[in-house]
């Protein structure tokens, strides 16, 4: 065996640049923990993992595009696991065509989801203030998340699949997040990583100028601001929004019955600590008018009624129905939102002009009840089920974070916490206790 390199011998000089890189790598690591959202290049560490993320995706996908998801979904579809290997990796996808339907129903398609996750321009990386110890990978272009997962929060999604698929077709215009894949991926020597994909809340972002994630509570809910002027991401929180309204006039109904909906649901499920996720950015002047004029009056309508951005189209088999009709929730939660006026259709149309604008082949009958299922006038946008308008801002708007059940571990967590902060409001309370509390922060911050 030759002996170790001397001073100034080429072997120390390799090192002493290896040495360099590590450093200058945790420099960058540094700055881009900073910005909160970063490029992953070749020199980033998650580099290799995200294009073999992005092969796997390709081909799964591409088997979608060959066997379309059928127009019923039948209980084997929600437990079909599909393994493709690969050189260097194996992945697996779970419920394929469950998945493949809902991007079907939300107006995408296959081949522009497989583009827009398997392209040639880099993911990149979203380092949030959240204490998940999750990894989070945006598309180039911002449009999907793809976001890794423990084993028992996946277990508990596809557990809970069919009834998160039968809420959003018998509510198509839900605030709930839409999961849009989930996968594994097991490279040698390394653990099986879970991930799931879903589409992004905050898309289109290029011109929002505030980000909140919002729980209804105090304690935690503080994050320091980025300096104005800056480019750096900051997702704020709840005691950060004080003093401002959503402002959406006619709208705020329609918010404040789906976010009822919506909890309602995820308190059936069991689960807490959810985020409503918000956002926003100031309408400019042509947009205002946009929204006023009868051609997007029309556009906006037929878009609305079309399957093309309503979940779900598919049959979902076995779906465990609501524990009341769906027009009774108010009355059996508190009373929280009226309900709208009988003959009114969301945004202020009647259902006759849904019927016309829907097409003169439609038959009333074949007609959604709008006001049942709580339909809005959509924007003309690719993310309609996320975007609200006001008067002046435009709002992004959602619902994330819903694998947290009620477990015992946190009962436990809620009894030490109200111990150590007595008198103050936080996270872990009971589902009962959650959904109300943050139907109630939206009622008090909207207007």
């Amino acid at each position: 065996m030759e002996p170790l390199a001397a001073a100034g011998v080429p072997g120390t000089s390799g090192h002493r640049q290896r040495s360099v890189k590590r450093k200058r790598w945790g420099g960058w690591r540094q700055q881009w923990k900073l910005l909160g959202l970063f490029e992953i290049d070749q020199q980033h560490e998650f580099y290799s993992l995200t294009c073999m993320m992005k092969e796997g995706l390709a081909a799964a996908i591409q088997n979608t595009i060959d066997n379309a998801p059928p127009n019923q979904l039948s209980d084997e579809d929600f437990r079909l696991e599909v393994t493709q290997i690969h050189e260097d990796f194996i992945m697996e996808t779970f419920a394929g065509p469950v998945f493949a339907s809902l991007r079907v129903s939300l107006g995408m398609t296959e081949q522009e989801y497989q583009q827009s996750l398997c392209s040639d321009n880099c993911y990149l990386q979203f380092i949030s203030n959240s204490k998940s110890k999750a990894d989070f990978f945006l598309t180039n272009d911002k449009r999907f998340f793809l976001k890794t997962q423990n084993k028992r929060e996946i277990r508990f999604l596809l557990a809970n699949l069919k009834i998160y698929m039968e809420h959003l077709r018998k509510y198509p215009h839900s605030l709930l997040v839409k999961f849009l894949g989930v996968h594994w991926i097991k490279i040698p020597h390394r653990r099986k990583k879970y991930f799931i994909v879903m589409q992004s809340v905050f898309y289109p972002d290029d011109r929002i100028n505030a980000r909140y994630d919002i729980k209804g509570c105090e304690v935690s809910r503080w994050t320091e601001p980025a300096p104005e002027g800056s480019q750096i991401i900051v997702v704020l929180k709840d005691l950060n929004f004080e003093g401002q309204y959503i402002t959406l006039d006619r709208q705020r109904s329609w918010l404040l019955r789906q976010v009822e909906i919506d909890t309602h649901f995820l308190r059936r499920l069991n689960v807490l600590d959810y985020s409503l996720l918000l956002a926003h950015q100031p309408l400019h002047q042509d947009e205002r008018h946009q929204n006023l004029s009868f051609a997007t009056l029309i556009m906006r309508t037929k878009r609305s009624v079309t399957a093309g951005s309503s979940p779900v189209h598919a049959g979902v088999p076995g779906a465990v129905p609501d524990e009341s009709p769906s027009l009774r929730l108010s009355e059996e939660d508190g009373g929280c939102v009226k309900q709208a006026q009988a003959g009114e259709a969301p945004g202020g149309s009647t259902p006759q002009m849904y019927q016309e604008l829907a097409g003169s082949g439609s038959d009333a009958t074949e007609l959604p009840d709008f006001r049942a299922q709580n339909r809005r006038l959509l924007p003309n946008l690719k993310n309609p089920l996320h975007v609200i308008d006001g008067p002046d801002q435009r709002y992004f708007i959602g619902i994330i974070d819903i694998f947290t059940v009620y477990s015992c571990k946190k009962r436990l967590e809620h009894l030490w916490k109200r111990l150590r902060h007595p008198g103050r409001t936080f996270s872990t309370v009971s589902p009962q206790t959650y959904c109300l509390r943050l139907r109630q922060w939206v009622q008090d911050h909207t207007k």
